[in-house]
C-alpha cells in the first residue's frame, strides 16, 4: 500500500493552519470550537502534554510493532477516526474520504447518526468495518429502526454516546448561525466567497444532509423547523434502563463513549458492555470538567481487565497517543486532527494524517524502547 505524504505539511498544527486558509470562518469555528470559554478544549490537550515517558538507550531492542488487538481484529495501529458531525459542511464528502482512509490503512472510522455519509454508503467504502455512534432517540421505535439499519449494515461495533445529555452552548455556532447547508447571511456568503475551492467543492458534491437521518426527516422542512425536529427525536440522557435495552437488541460489540468517572463506569461494565471510551465531546460540552487523561489512570486500573479502556478528547498526534497509552487507555480516537487533514489537503487529507500519525508514534517507541503498545506503561514516568 503506497503511503502518501506530503514533507509540506509533517504537523498536525501546519495541517491546521492550512485548513484554516481553506475552510470559510463558520466551518472552521464549528470544527475548532467548545463550548463557552473553550477552556476544557485546550485542558484536555494540555493535560496530556504534562505527561512524561522515560526512555531506555543501553538495551537490546529489535523494533516497534504498531498492531493493535481489538474486539477480535487487529488494527495496523492503536488509534482510530472519532465520530463527527456535519463533517460535510467542514469539508465537502470529508466523511467519506475518512472512512476510505481509514480502510487503506487498517484503522477503525466511527460514522456518527449526525454524520453525512448514510451508514450503508460508509459500511460500503469500509467493507463493512465501519462503527457506528448512536445518539439515543427519544423514541424507541425510531432507535429500532436504525439498530436494524446499522446491523444490516455490518457495523461491527455499536458505540452509545453519553456525554452530550444537553446542546452545548458554543458561542461561536450561535453567532455563525450554524445550519445545514449554511445560514445565508451576508457575513457567511463573503467568507464562501472568499473561500472557492471549498465553495465549488461543496457545489460539486451537493448540500450537505444528514444521511442515515434523512428518510425519518419529513420533506420540506426549512433549517427552524430541521432544527426543531431534531431537538425533539433525540434525548442524550442516557440511563441504565436505555443502556440495558440496547445490551438486549444488539449482538454486536457494545461501547459507551463519554465516561469520565468510577460511578458511570460501574453501571455501564454491570449492564454487560465490551468497551467504554472516556471522552468529554472534545472539550465542546462542559467547561468546568475535567480533562480525559486526568481521569483515564483511575478507569483505567479498576475496569481495564474487565472491559476495553479507550480515550478521546485532546489527543491531536502521535506523541499524544503514546502518553494516553502510558495512562492506561488500550486504544484511542481522535476527530479535530483528521478534520484538519482533509480540510488542508482534500481527498489526500486523510491517508496525509494517518501516515504522519504513525510514523510520530513510532518515531517515539523507537526513542524509547517499547517493542509493542501493551509495553508504554513500563515508560510512564509516575509523578
Amino acid at each position: 500500500m503506497a503511503e502518501p505524504f506530503d514533507p509540506s505539511l509533517p504537523s498536525i498544527e501546519f495541517l491546521r493552519q492550512k485548513a484554516r486558509r481553506r475552510m470559510p470562518g463558520f466551518a472552521f469555528d464549528y470544527l475548532e470550537g467548545g463550548c463557552n470559554s473553550n477552556v476544557n478544549v485546550r485542558r484536555n490537550t494540555d493535560d496530556i502534554r504534562k505527561i512524561k515517558l522515560k526512555p531506555y538507550y543501553v538495551c537490546d531492542y529489535a523494533g516497534s510493532n504498531l498492531d493493535t488487538a481489538l474486539f477480535g481484529q487487529t488494527y495496523s495501529a492503536p488509534f482510530g477516526i472519532s465520530p463527527v458531525g456535519l463533517q460535510g459542511l467542514m469539508w465537502p464528502k470529508s466523511c467519506e474520504i475518512l472512512a476510505a482512509a481509514a480502510n487503506e490503512h487498517n484503522v477503525p472510522f466511527v460514522l456518527s447518526t449526525v454524520g453525512t455519509a448514510s451508514v450503508e454508503k460508509v459500511s460500503e467504502i469500509t467493507e463493512g468495518k465501519a462503527w457506528f455512534q448512536l445518539y439515543h432517540p427519544a423514541e424507541e421505535e425510531l432507535r429500532d429502526k436504525l439498530l436494524k439499519r446499522v446491523e444490516a449494515a455490518g457495523c461491527p461495533v455499536l458505540v452509545i454516546l453519553a456525554d452530550t445529555p444537553t446542546f452545548a452552548y458554543r458561542p461561536l455556532e450561535i453567532r455563525n448561525g450554524l445550519s445545514i447547508p449554511p445560514r445565508m447571511t451576508l457575513r457567511n456568503i463573503c467568507q464562501m466567497m472568499a473561500h472557492p475551492t471549498w465553495s465549488f467543492s461543496q457545489l460539486a458534491a451537493g448540500s450537505p444532509e444528514f444521511k442515515t437521518m434523512k428518510p425519518y426527516i419529513p420533506k420540506g422542512l426549512n433549517m427552524k423547523h430541521l432544527g426543531l425536529f431534531m431537538n425533539k427525536t433525540f434525548s442524550g440522557r442516557l440511563t441504565v434502563d436505555r443502556i440495558k435495552a440496547i445490551r438486549d437488541l444488539w449482538k454486536g460489540k457494545l461501547v459507551v463513549k463519554g465516561i469520565v468517572n468510577v460511578e458511570d463506569c460501574q453501571k455501564v461494565v454491570d449492564l454487560g458492555v465490551d468497551g467504554v471510551i472516556i471522552s468529554n465531546h472534545g472539550g465542546r460540552s462542559l467547561d468546568a470538567g475535567q480533562s480525559t487523561i486526568e481521569v483515564l489512570p483511575e478507569l483505567a486500573k479498576k475496569f481495564g481487565n474487565r472491559i476495553t479502556v479507550m480515550i478521546d478528547s485532546g489527543i491531536r498526534e502521535g506523541p499524544d497517543i503514546a502518553c494516553a497509552l502510558a495512562s492506561g487507555a488500550q486504544f484511542s480516537f481522535m476527530g479535530r486532527s483528521f478534520m484538519y487533514g482533509v480540510g488542508a489537503l482534500g481527498k489526500k487529507g486523510g491517508s496525509h494524517t494517518i501516515t504522519m500519525i504513525k510514523r510520530q508514534l513510532q518515531q517515539v517507541m523507537e526513542q524509547v524502547a517499547c517493542p509493542t503498545i501493551q509495553d508504554f506503561p513500563k515508560h510512564l514516568i509516575r509523578s
